[in-house]
């Protein structure tokens, strides 16, 4: 008997003879693991009082549980998923109500066995070329920590024949590029392994995959590009797509839905993709390009021009200098790889792998993640869970709650913030699927008619162990892990605001969100009868003003007693009306010096989620923070985002600003300016399908003379033209009245000045 610990790497069932085959592949210290479980059945559940269809094949048990509605309910047990899935078929419509039906059978192997992604398996050890397998072992879940080795890869093709030309590697112990060509005809030097054409190139990939055998595949644009390309190359040279481990292939699999992204299923390894990854950490860019995410986060970019032809300079490469091409090819797996390192998106999927259960390689699916976490715990309190969309409702609940603004120039703002206001509040209240179907005796009342169980709750205890990790990784100073958790703590409320959600009801999510607008609302009462001036509220934040008079050191403390006062109050509060125990925790989080809430343009109304204000940094440094202006919007140009950055902090800072408005006027008339005139858009449509008020940037694209996701363009005096083709002058007007002004009046009203009074004789000029 041996025994093995393993991280998940990646999960696969098939149908097979005697029944449903899993196939687990792990990493672990001593190298790869697989482990088998064949003939396992496939199960769901029915209410005991409602009969099957005679055609159906399968095994059906009285158990001692019970749905959400209090209903009895049998197990169903097939002997191979195609069985289930028939009947899941016949029951479409609501006609026969099955509960958990939709669950995969390795998502429900492993989660009925409370094993996310770490686990310990004791069985018969086999030894294989490559690898180790047990069959049928027990497992059980443990806490570790993999190392998984990764490879980041990169190809280059010839759009035209979809031919691929080379295919950059790197990692820890390797940086290599496989070429088609010869040495003899591209002498010099560099790591690059020469093959006489594509069908060789691709059998040398395949061999230089199994040498360095990874447990990750990193990439940009990995799925949809690299691996999809790679597959249709293979499959045209008759090449068998043997990427897995144990020589299984792989496959990349088309979504049953539209808009839905591709999967990577490839036996043993996991593909992350560098995009799918930061935006899955939350990570935000003006561009998910290549060449934009390394120039921000490492300060150095790809070897060929991303604003010249790109397609024609990599067919230039391979014809004239092949060495040359292999370097760019080379340097973007190692911008992948540092980008990688940079961020921590490793340790961060491996951390969210850990919390959720969800696959490593999957982005996402929030939904399946509540499901992994909450069914095991619900099936031992004795219930089951509908399938998704059993239930219909007609009440919709509101979102979070908005405050009226006061715009304003103000001094002295404090920002008071509930961590995690709706977590806590589920934690607080006991908001919980099963404690709204038992909520026993003296229930903790919601809204919409809900009521929840104080002794017999999930969701709450789940968030509370949550909390406490988080809490621990903070002292521990472990971001990936700590944002891991935020994240996941967070998606709670929207899943159980989503009809695709077998949880999803009205009283859930209302009683979230309407306890939200009203611990907002109660708090800024509170604050105001203390004879604070609240002029904004967001969701879970507080503005509070202070005025003129204040210093810096008096303004923090004053931040930090109006937290312990209100924690305070609400702590009474809850213990004398609710008799709970108060896990709801407001933060003292910024002091901002100068603080603009500005208008909604055209208008004396205050704006909505947009702001800017001063703040003192870590460093002691002065920086002035925006939300949602133009300076932080990608649809505004360079241009409009460096003049309201540098004209807001000069009035921030008493700084004089009148010279730099009628200097920034001059230069743009003069052309100094014109290479932050630019606007970059996404083309999210064909451009044949644009047909009615085509927008501005469409209209650009149809001019040039390249074809992309993104088009660049110009405002000129005859229209929106590319910048790849402007044939017209740039039509300076049209930046001043819709760009700078824009960006300046929002600040300069509220100092009884206007962009067009003071810079008239600029403009006046031409």
């Amino acid at each position: 008997m041996d025994s093995v610990t393993g991280y998940l790497l990646t999960r696969h069932w098939r149908d097979g003879a005697g029944g449903v085959d899993l196939d687990l592949w792990a990493w672990s210290e001593s190298g790869p693991l697989r482990l088998r479980f064949p003939d396992q059945r496939a199960v769901c559940f029915i209410r005991r009082d409602r009969d099957l269809p005679l055609s159906v094949n399968c095994e059906r048990k009285a158990l001692a549980l019970a749905d959400l509605e209090g209903n009895p309910v049998d197990a169903i047990y097939f002997r191979q998923q195609q069985d289930l899935t028939r009947l899941r078929g016949m029951a479409s419509g609501g006609s026969l109500p099955l509960c958990e039906s939709e669950i995969k059978p390795a998502d429900r192997f492993l989660m009925e066995r409370f094993i996310t992604a770490a686990f310990q398996a004791s069985g018969e050890t086999r030894q294989h070329d490559g690898y180790r397998e047990m069959i049928n072992p027990r497992i059980r879940p443990v806490e570790l920590q993999p190392s998984p080795r990764y490879l980041s890869i990169d190809i280059e093709t010839d759009v035209g024949s979809g031919e691929i030309l080379s295919i950059g590697c790197s990692s820890h112990e390797t940086a290599l590029v496989l070429m088609q060509g010869q040495e003899e005809d591209w002498p010099g030097d560099g790591a690059i392994s020469w093959f006489i054409d594509e069908p060789a190139l691709l059998r040398g990939f395949l061999a230089q995959l199994v040498g360095q055998d990874p447990d990750l595949l990193l990439g940009w644009n990995l799925i949809n590009f690299d691996l999809e390309t790679l597959q249709r190359r293979f499959q045209h040279h008759g090449i068998p797509f043997h990427i897995g481990r144990g020589g299984e292939t792989a496959a990349i699999l088309q979504p049953r839905q539209s808009g839905q992204p591709r999967i990577a299923a490839i036996p043993g390894r996991v593909a992350l993709d560098g995009i799918d990854s930061l935006r899955a950490a939350f990570w935000s860019f003006e561009s998910f390009s290549l060449e934009r995410v390394a120039r921000e986060l490492l300060g150095r970019g790809k070897l060929i021009d991303e604003t010249g032809d790109k397609i024609a300079e990599i067919r230039r490469l391979f014809r004239e200098d092949r060495r040359a091409l292999a370097a760019y090819n080379l340097q973007d797996c190692r911008l992948v790889e540092e980008i990688f390192a940079e961020t921590g998106l490793i340790d961060f999927a491996l951390q969210r792998a850990t919390m959720t259960g969800l696959p490593l390689g999957r982005q996402g699916g929030s939904v399946a993640a509540f499901d992994n976490l909450y069914l095991p715990r619900l099936h031992r309190a004795g219930r089951v869970a509908f399938d998704i969309g059993a239930r219909q409702f007609d009440t919709a609940s509101p979102g979070g709650y908005v405050m009226n603004s006061r715009p304003g120039l103000y001094d002295n703002v404090l920002l008071l913030d509930f961590k995690s206001l709706y977590p806590s509040i589920i934690r607080t209240f006991r908001i919980d699927p099963l404690g709204l179907a038992e909520p026993g005796e003296e229930p903790v009342p919601g809204f919409l008619g809900a009521n929840f169980s104080r002794r017999q709750s999930i969701l709450p205890e789940i968030i509370g162990e949550l909390w406490q990790r988080r809490d621990l990784a903070k002292q521990r100073r472990d971001l990936p892990l700590s944002q891991a958790i935020k994240i996941i703590m967070n998606s709670f409320y929207g899943v159980l605001g989503s009809s695709g959600c077998r949880f999803f009801d009205p009283k859930l999510a209302s009683s979230i969100t309407r306890r939200g607008h009203q611990i907002i609302i109660e708090s800024r009462d509170w604050l105001e009868a203390k004879g604070f001036t609240v002029i904004y509220g967001d969701t879970d934040s507080l503005f509070v003003l202070l005025g003129t008079g204040h210093g810096e050191s008096e303004s923090i403390a004053t931040g930090q007693q109006l937290a312990a006062r209100l924690n305070r109050w609400w702590q009474q509060r809850l213990a004398s009306e609710f008799d709970l125990e108060c896990f709801l925790e407001i933060e003292f989080e910024t002091h901002f010096l100068r603080f603009l809430m500005p208008t909604i343009r055209g208008s004396e109304t205050g704006s909505k989620k947009r702001y800017a204000g001063t703040v003192r940094n870590r460093q002691g440094e002065l920086e002035v923070r925006f939300k949602g202006l133009e300076s932080v919007r990608s649809d505004w140009t360079p241009l409009a985002r460096e003049f309201q950055q540098q004209l807001y902090r000069r009035v921030f800072l008493r700084q004089p600003y009148h010279d730099y408005l009628r200097q920034t006027v001059d230069a743009l008339n003069a052309g100094a300016l014109d290479r932050q005139l630019v606007y970059r858009k996404r083309v999210r449509r064909r451009l044949e399908e644009y047909r009615h008020n085509v927008p501005p940037h469409i209209q650009a694209a149809r001019k040039s003379h390249k074809r992309g996701r993104w088009i660049s363009y110009l405002m000129t005096v005859n229209g929106p033209e590319p910048v790849d083709n402007r044939q017209s002058p740039i039509d300076y007007r049209h930046y001043i009245d819709r760009q700078l002004a824009p960006a300046a009046d929002g600040i300069l009203h509220f100092l009884d000045e206007s962009f067009e009074r003071l810079t008239a004789d600029q403009m006046d000029l031409f």
